[in-house]
């Protein structure tokens, strides 16, 4: 009788400490987000170079990196994607820019099919003009947003990162953005920069076009937009604002 009480006290032990390291492995993982990039890189046919827009990145990685996420990185083509707004005299850029851990993740981009969306508890568009070219008819990657977005994630943009939203479509059928409030790289902004009669589309006018409630300040003002689990921001301005709208909601 002792030895058999023996036997389950040890039984018991041996599964109780077993399901504390469990534990305690679960508690240490920490929740990750996907930052989705351009692989695009010049500006239609001016020849002008372009790719994901470093602050863009940048900013909002810290926030979350801070905040104890991890961030890995996708884009269409895989690989090392090209950068634009390349300033280093930005600290946080610079921090980013020299971070061996992330320099060697954002130049070792994965490619859509090696994505696991249920890994996820967000997905962040990084803007950048070449964004405008690839991001909004890739499907692959429309698909990994429409899962992280069913299985409760965080859906969020910033300024022509907002093009790779234009089509993701829910399960029922209906588009991401349509009926909800959003904003994206304004036609005013888009004129400043003079690349009105560049750009594929005008971003402003597909995402009412898409049934956007789309909203806007006045051009490099920050703005961020939240609508439940969907985060938008006008332009690079915005960038570390949206970070921190992504942290909040995902602490809800």
């Amino acid at each position: 009788m002792k030895r058999t009480l023996n036997i389950g006290l040890t039984i018991l032990f041996a599964i109780t400490t077993f399901s504390d390291a469990k534990a305690q492995k679960t508690n240490n993982m920490k929740k990750k987000i996907l930052f989705v990039v351009t692989s695009h890189d010049t500006k239609g046919s001016t020849g002008e170079k372009t790719g994901y827009y470093l602050g863009e990145v940048s900013h909002p990685w810290e926030v979350l990196v801070d905040a104890g996420y991890e961030i890995d990185f996708v884009s269409p083509k895989g690989g090392n994607p090209p950068v634009d707004g390349f300033d280093l005299t930005d600290p946080i850029n610079k921090k980013f820019w020299e971070d061996k851990y992330y320099h060697q993740k954002i130049s070792n981009s994965l490619k859509p099919n090696e994505v696991k969306p249920e890994n996820y508890v967000a997905i962040f568009y990084a803007g950048g003009h070449g964004a405008m070219w690839d991001l909004p008819n890739n499907t692959a990657l429309a698909n990994i947003a429409t899962k992280i977005y069913e299985q409760n994630g965080i859906v969020a943009a910033v300024c022509h990162g907002p093009a790779g939203l234009l089509n993701i479509k829910l399960s029922n059928g209906k588009y991401l953005i349509a009926g909800k409030k959003v904003n994206g790289f304004s036609n005013e902004e888009e004129e400043l920069v003079k690349l009105t009669q560049i750009v594929p589309f005008l971003l402003e006018n597909q995402m009412k076009d898409r049934g956007g409630i789309y909203e806007k300040s006045a051009p490099w003002q920050n703005h961020v937009t939240v609508d439940g689990k969907l985060i938008t921001g006008q332009n690079p301005q915005s960038a570390k604002a949206v970070g921190e709208a992504i942290k909040k909601a995902l602490a809800q």
